[in-house]
């Protein structure tokens, strides 16, 4: 009996009092505003209620059926990647007071959870190049789409122009925010080499446009000339919003804002963030001074009390539905805390100099990957731009049945492009980062070889 009132603390007495109060007879009327169709029809196929010790020990026996393979033969790529967490980073983490991802809503009074998120947000102003970062995004698209809206507040053409090269999860991440609220979303194509093409991107914003959106390196690994597309979303009035879902990149790239960035946005995951089944990420939002009223999301500022000391303040919350309502920017309502907060300590504890190498680690294993590829008879590389950590190999035949059989010998060796492009079946998009030792590398090539 105690353990159904840990799970179910009302009783049937307690539960018909409410309803009655609320003015319902059953608690299906709560739900009568759910089209019927949508409705479960039956029971959930779960097992019934166990014991607490029954419990555990199925969810042990079920995680139990999990495979692993050898960690280190993961090759995986494409917006989520895998980097080395320094033990400090969890350490810090963990402490309690920590243990929340929201900033108070009667903030000041938390000067260490403001003083976090202000550092977050300076860090990100520096990787970036611009002026101001937020501390209010869930992760990488979805930060995107609210870059688009921002553009769209500042310009307001009701058009927004994408690279073909964008992540694709990313792009219909986009197309889902802006479906209903007017605002069309095109793209413009790519260049032989697997780049924006700039030429195109003018024909595409020559209709008017409030965003010119890239990727850089975008989703098939290629570095992107951004001056140029810069360039381009200038002339039309347009600005250029630059999507980055490999933050380690920015370590050894030149930061989008110096290249004519007006927003960058993007997932910080790589810093420090590790991949845990899926989650959590961390989206990240910065840009100009001129920008400022029209960002969601919260902005953590420096002050000074009466006494001249120094002190942290939520300087402005544009997303607030309970202060502005209908005004609000978004609806954003979480500053991510814990997360930005492990992004910080991660960049923190590498410093300036240890980010730069960590992306030179990076992009030199990456390049001996490829060049141990290129070795192997038969492959060929589609995309011959320069790339950062990860970039895409031709193979002789099926890319999802040559992952198919390479993990059956613990090799995750990359991401299958007919997963979202059906013209392209021989395709992987391979990706390598400081985690994959030589051994790992030259057996991928050696496997490949093989198929």
């Amino acid at each position: 009996m105690s353990g159904v009132h840990r799970y179910l603390p009302l009783s049937e007495a307690e539960r018909a009092e409410m309803l009655r109060a609320a003015g319902f007879d059953r608690p299906e009327d709560l739900f009568a505003s759910i089209p019927a169709n949508l409705r479960l029809k039956g029971a959930l196929d779960v097992p019934g209620p166990m014991a607490e010790q029954d419990l555990l020990a199925d969810l042990t026996g079920r995680a139990a059926e999990n495979r692993v393979p050898d960690p280190r033969a993961q090759f995986l790529g494409g917006g989520a990647y895998r980097h080395y967490q320094p033990s400090i980073v969890d350490h810090l983490i963990s402490r309690t007071e920590f243990y929340s991802s929201y900033t108070p809503y009667q903030p000041e009074i938390s000067q260490g959870t403001l003083q976090a998120v202000f550092e977050y947000q300076t860090l990100i102003c520096q990787l970036t190049g611009l002026d101001l970062s937020n501390a209010s995004m869930y992760e990488g698209a979805s930060s995107l789409a609210e870059a688009i809206l921002m553009a769209d507040r500042l310009a307001p053409k009701k058009r927004a122009v994408l690279s073909d090269r964008l992540h694709p999860e990313y792009a219909q991440t986009v197309r889902t925010y802006l479906a209903h609220i007017g605002v069309e979303v095109t793209t413009f194509g790519h260049r032989p080499d697997g780049t924006a093409d700039p030429q195109a991107a003018r024909q595409a914003l020559a209709q008017g446009a409030s965003a010119l959106v890239i990727q850089h390196p975008n989703f098939f690994g290629c570095v992107e000339e951004v001056e140029a597309l810069a360039a381009a979303a200038k002339q039309a009035g347009a600005h250029l919003v630059v999507a980055v879902t490999e933050p380690v990149s920015l370590g050894l790239l030149k930061p989008p804002g110096a290249l004519g960035a007006d927003i960058v946005v993007g997932e910080a995951q790589g810093l420090g963030v590790p991949l845990s089944f899926g989650g959590p990420f961390l989206g990240f939002l910065a840009a100009r001074t001129a920008f400022m009223r029209h960002m969601p999301g919260r902005l953590v500022g420096e002050a000074k009390d009466v006494d001249g000391r120094r002190g942290y303040v939520l300087t402005l919350s544009t997303r607030e539905q309970h202060i502005r309502r209908e005004k609000a920017t978004s609806n954003i309502c979480t500053n991510e805390g814990l997360c930005a907060l492990t992004a910080s300590i991660f960049m923190a504890t590498l410093g300036k100099r240890g980010m730069m190498d960590l992306a030179r680690h990076n992009h030199a294993k990456a390049a001996y990957a490829r060049t141990r590829l290129e070795a192997v008879k038969g492959l060929s590389f589609p995309e011959p731009a320069p790339f950062f950590n990860e970039f895409v190999v031709r193979l002789k035949g099926s890319a999802a049945e040559a992952v198919q059989r390479l993990a059956g010998k613990g090799i995750l060796a990359g991401i299958p492009l007919s997963r979202y492009f059906r013209d392209r079946e021989r395709d992987l998009l391979v990706c390598v980062t400081e985690m994959n030792p030589k051994a790992e590398i030259d057996r991928l090539a050696d496997e490949i070889g093989r198929l």
